[in-house]
């Protein structure tokens, strides 16, 4: 059993029955999970979820000798959030639906029929709540030649472009967005398009990009050498490039704006559990499945914070919820309902299972263990090892009654008979980390204080449990304390915390990106069969080194992907690029009639969003001195469009009323209660500058984050993807 690092000082955390859901939990539930009648209400509770999911699953398409105690197992084990399975798994399970996995991959053959094809079954998907990966790296370069037509091709981007025009059309009408992951592989000839395909953000909206990079790429790296373009089609090499110029291209866009993410392809097929079948390609959205074409996998998650008793982990009661857990997405896949045949097909030969985690740094806070220390690495490590050998144990136990999965083939695979050829992941948990109230999968906490603004004006304090137990009981918790540590984003450099509560309560970005790299890598080498969703946190000053080194150091750690973010890069455009001081900036003048006269220059930033008819639309809005908002306007790309002169002098007129009412000073709180009067239309101008001025008042020291296009919070980016904590909204499902 592991001892907790910091002994006589542990957090005592009360076993809270799961079914007191907190607030915002219960907000994700109704708005996402519960089923609802014909007008939209609700007709679920949480017990009822978990009990309709219970059922679906024990069943596993015949119902089994044992049906009576399977349901039990299962419900008490999400009931009391001990372990969650996928959203596609809460939300579909024992309804008409029935698709409960989240991730597939679909081949992208080279001709014309493969292609749209390809579409036509990733569309399949979507609309079941699936995320799907590709990879482009089949299809021929472009302006290589087309035999059967004498013409040339116009290449992977020009495809891609039509796999997110589909996406786009596909997901309006969901319960989950749909997602993509675009691959390519670093030898394509159509590399160097590729990695500047997202520099416009604006472009390919709907996909993840990724490069695929091999062994030989990182070797002629390493001895700063060039390494050879090969034409998929022909499997000729076209010319070579000087491997240190591409890989700083690829540097050069992540620090931009975080893509495109690197795939060591390499290492991940060395990985692979069933190779007779083929080499992996591509994997899904958020990049921890990597699977074969045409392969599913069914994910859910251990929450380890659950699993904390008198300052050690009880690893009895954790492999009794690892057993059951096993057997519960291994029956997923017999009560599961394929979007498409070959999906099915090739599922059920394999027969993968995703069983991840969440809550790590819940765990290793009860622990009293810093999470950016070796210690803390050693832990998670040390459990997660744990986690995979009872997932195999089960799994063997399965396959000695139903079989081994039918492809398992002795003399090529190198591990015993089992179930399932793949057994764990680290995936994003973002929504179900929510219900659970905890930390997303082995991610640490992003915020340990934050301020919630409500419509009545008042600042409403949200503080990490852990935290505030802390601060109560060693004597350092205030009112006063609290509110500077959600306006600094962070518990150091407090003088009144205490060293050590310093250290254990480092959020994302107070640790160090080294240590978070150390951790995605020593999780991968024990007991992680495919691969870990997590973004690698770098401050707003990193630089492009910063970010070579991230990448260097992931793959000689063994990790099969990296997503980096450096703070800002992604939050909407700034127009005016000065930077800001007390000496540069205008300051707005109130007149004698209490209207603020403004100068003739003001910051101001961008943002381009949908209206009711999916057009896109600019709302523009410039800040005084203190970053309040003083002026908005809105403007379409064509406003001068017969068809769109009316739409576009209604929102003139409503950005001109407020605008005057910012600048006669009116409560920010006030003109956002009028917006959501005047809202008919989740996607109109007044909904929309709500959700603007909503976020506003919840900015951070951060600046302001990019927006959530459901409630108008603040996007953060983890695992892999833009996610909102307020809601649930993540912009990979």
């Amino acid at each position: 059993m592991l001892e907790p690092h910091y002994q006589g000082e542990k957090v005592m955390t009360a076993d809270i029955p799961a079914q007191m859901l907190t607030e915002t939990a219960e907000t994700v539930l109704r708005r996402r999970y519960y089923l609802k009648d014909q007008e939209g209400n609700p007709i679920e509770t949480w017990e009822t979820l978990c009990r309709r999911v219970a059922d679906a699953v024990a069943e596993a398409g015949e119902r089994p000798a044992n049906f009576e105690e399977l349901r039990r197992l299962f419900f008490e084990m999400i009931y009391r959030m001990d372990f969650l399975p996928n959203s596609p798994c809460l939300m579909n399970a024992g309804t008409d639906l029935g698709q409960l996995s989240a991730c597939f991959v679909l081949p992208v053959p080279d001709s014309m029929d493969g292609i749209f094809s390809a579409i036509r079954n990733g569309a399949l998907v979507h609309k079941t709540g699936g995320g799907t990966g590709y990879s482009f790296s089949r299809l021929r370069s472009k302006n290589a030649s087309v035999r059967s037509t004498q013409g040339v091709a116009s290449g992977p981007l020009s495809f891609a472009a039509v796999f997110d025009a589909a996406t786009e059309t596909i997901k309006q009408g969901g319960k989950r967005r749909g997602a993509n992951m675009g691959v390519l592989r670093i030898d394509h000839p159509d590399i160097l398009d590729f990695i500047v395909a997202k520099q416009d953000q604006e472009k390919f909206n709907n996909f993840n990009f990724s490069v695929a990079i091999t062994d030989a790429f990182m070797t002629a790296l390493a001895e700063d050498g060039e390494y050879d373009l090969i034409e998929p089609a022909t499997g000729d090499t076209i010319r070579s490039l000087k491997a240190r110029d591409v890989f700083e291209q690829i540097v050069d866009l992540a620090w931009l704006n975080g893509e495109p993410g690197v795939l060591f392809i390499d290492a991940a097929n060395q990985g692979n559990p069933t190779p007779q079948l083929g080499l992996f390609e591509a994997t899904n959205p958020c990049g921890e499945q990597w699977l074969l074409p045409y392969e599913s996998c069914n994910l859910g998650s251990i929450n380890l914070a659950r699993f904390v008793a008198d300052g050690a982990i009880d690893y009895r009661r954790l492999e009794e919820t690892v057993h059951t857990a096993t057997v519960f997405l291994d029956n997923v896949i017999d009560c599961n309902r394929f979007p498409i045949p070959e999906i099915e097909e090739m599922t059920l030969k394999t027969r993968k299972i995703g069983l991840g985690i969440m809550g790590m740094h819940d765990m290793l806070i009860q622990l009293g263990i810093p999470y950016g220390s070796e210690f803390g690495r050693k832990t998670a490590a040390e459990v997660m090892q744990f986690i995979h050998d009872a997932a195999e144990a089960e799994s063997m136990r399965i396959a000695e009654k139903k079989g081994a999965f039918p492809a398992y083939d002795a003399s090529v695979n190198d591990y015993p008979a089992r179930r399932n050829a793949a057994l764990t992941s680290i995936q994003p948990t973002g929504t179900v980390s929510m219900i659970a109230d905890c930390a997303s999968g082995c991610e640490p906490y992003f915020s340990i204080v934050m301020i919630k603004h409500v419509m009545d004006g008042d600042r409403l304090i949200l503080i990490n449990k852990y935290f505030e137990q802390v601060a109560r009981a060693e004597g350092f918790y205030s009112e006063e304390l609290m509110h500077k540590v959600a306006d600094s984003g962070t518990v150091i450099g407090h003088s009144e915390i205490p060293e050590k509560w310093q250290e254990i309560f480092r959020t994302a970005q107070d640790i160090s990106p080294d240590d978070h790299i150390k951790m995605q890598g020593i999780l991968q080498k024990s007991g992680v069969d495919s691969s870990i969703s997590k973004t690698i946190n770098l401050p707003g000053t990193a630089t492009r080194a910063d970010v070579k080194h991230s990448y260097i150091l992931g793959y000689n750690l063994g990790c099969k992907g990296l997503t980096v973010y450096r703070d800002g890069s992604r939050d909407s455009q700034v127009l005016n690029t000065k930077e800001r001081s007390e000496s540069s900036t205008p300051t707005a003048v109130v007149s004698s009639n209490g209207k603020r006269n403004l100068p003739d220059v003001l910051l101001a930033k961008r943002y381009r969003v949908k209206d009711q008819d999916q057009k896109s639309v600019y709302i523009i809005v410039c800040f005084d001195e203190d970053e309040k908002p003083m002026e908005v306007f809105a403007k379409f790309p064509f406003d001068n469009r017969i068809d769109l002169k009316d739409k576009s002098t209604m929102w003139t007129t409503t950005c001109r009323l407020v605008s005057l009412a910012l600048r006669f000073d009116v409560p920010m709180n006030e003109i956002i209660k009028q917006l959501d009067r005047s809202s008919g239309h989740m996607l109109d101008l007044p909904a929309q500058l709500g959700k603007l001025f909503k976020s506003f008042m919840a900015g951070t020291q951060y600046g302001f984050a990019s927006i959530c296009p459901e409630c108008g919070g603040q996007l953060v980016f983890e695992e892999g993807c833009e996610t909102c904590k307020g809601c649930g909204y993540s912009k990979c499902s």
